[in-house]
C-alpha cells in the first residue's frame, strides 16, 4: 500500500513539472496538441487591442489593419487557416489569453524575464526602442551625450523625460507627441525623443516637416507573439513561418509598407 501511494505522489510531481515546462500538457497528449486543433478547425483565434496604431487599429473603413495585423494574417495563412481576430482591451489581454478565449496575442507585446515566467514567446518579429529626432538643419545632435544644454521635448511622465534630463537637457512638457514634434519642427526646441517605429513612420508619412532622426536607437526592446504555456508545436510552426517570411522578403515588404525598413533589424 506505501508503494502505491508513493508511486501515486511521483505520478502528481512528474505532472506538475510538466505542467511548468513548454513541453505538450497531459490534457494536449490525451486530446491532440493546439496547433493540430488549430488546422482542424481551420482558424487561429487572435487577441489584439484594434485600438494601436500603426500595428493594430481599424481603418476609415472600419476594417481591422496595421503591422500587427498583417504580420499574423500572413503566418495564419503559412500554417493554413484563417486568422480570427477578438479585439480586446489591453488590460484585459492576458486574462483572455488564460482563459482560452484565443490561442495567441498579436499586439507589439514586450518580451521581458517576468512575461516569460508564465508565457511563451515567439522569436522577436520587432526591434524597437528610442530615436532622438532633431530639425533637418541641425548639425550639432548625433548621439544622446549631445543633448546636454540643449532643449528637449517630452510628455510630461514618460521614461523619454528622465532620458533627457539624465543626459543634462533642458526639459519642455507638452500633452503629445504631436506638439512636440510641431514645435521641433518650426525649432522652438532642438530635439525630442520616441519609439523608433513611430519615428520612422512619422518621418515616412511627414517630410514636409523637415525633420530627421539621428544616432542610433537605445534601450532596444523586443516584440513577440504571446502563447499559453505548453503549446510547442504551435510556437514552433509560428516561428518557422516568420523566418520563411524574413528569407523570402515578404517580412521586410510588410515593414517597409508601414515603416518604410525593416523592423526585425
Amino acid at each position: 500500500m506505501l508503494k502505491k501511494f508513493a508511486l501515486f505522489i511521483l505520478i502528481i510531481g512528474v505532472g506538475i513539472v510538466a505542467g511548468c515546462s513548454t513541453a505538450p500538457s497531459i490534457r494536449e497528449r490525451a486530446t491532440g496538441t493546439l496547433l493540430d486543433k488549430i488546422k482542424a478547425q481551420g482558424f487561429i483565434r487572435i487577441g489584439t487591442e484594434g485600438t494601436y496604431p500603426p500595428f493594430t487599429f481599424k481603418n476609415d473603413q472600419g476594417y481591422l489593419t496595421g503591422f500587427d495585423i498583417e504580420v499574423i494574417s500572413e503566418v495564419a495563412k503559412r500554417l493554413g487557416v484563417k486568422p480570427v481576430f477578438v479585439p480586446t482591451e489591453w488590460k484585459a489581454m492576458f486574462a483572455g489569453l488564460d482563459a482560452n478565449r484565443f490561442d495567441l496575442i498579436a499586439n507589439q507585446v514586450g518580451i521581458n524575464d517576468q512575461r516569460r515566467e508564465k508565457y511563451d514567446f515567439s522569436d522577436p518579429y520587432t526591434v524597437s526602442g528610442v530615436r532622438i529626432i532633431v530639425h533637418k538643419d541641425t548639425t550639432t545632435i548625433h548621439s544622446i551625450a549631445d543633448l546636454k544644454g540643449k532643449t528637449v521635448g517630452v510628455s510630461q511622465g514618460s521614461n523619454y523625460e528622465a532620458i533627457a534630463k539624465k543626459a543634462g537637457a533642458t526639459v519642455r512638457y507638452y500633452t503629445g507627441a504631436s506638439e512636440i514634434l510641431a514645435d521641433l519642427a518650426a525649432k522652438r526646441i532642438d530635439a525630442a525623443l520616441n519609439d523608433r517605429l513611430f519615428v520612422a513612420e512619422y518621418l515616412m508619412k511627414n517630410p514636409d516637416r523637415n525633420l530627421k532622426a539621428v544616432g542610433s536607437t537605445f534601450d532596444s526592446s523586443r516584440t513577440g507573439f504571446v502563447f499559453r504555456k505548453g503549446s510547442p508545436g504551435l510556437v514552433a510552426a509560428v516561428n518557422k513561418a516568420l523566418r520563411d517570411m524574413q528569407t523570402d522578403g515578404t517580412f521586410k515588404k510588410i515593414s517597409e509598407k508601414w515603416f518604410g525598413e525593416d523592423v526585425i533589424r
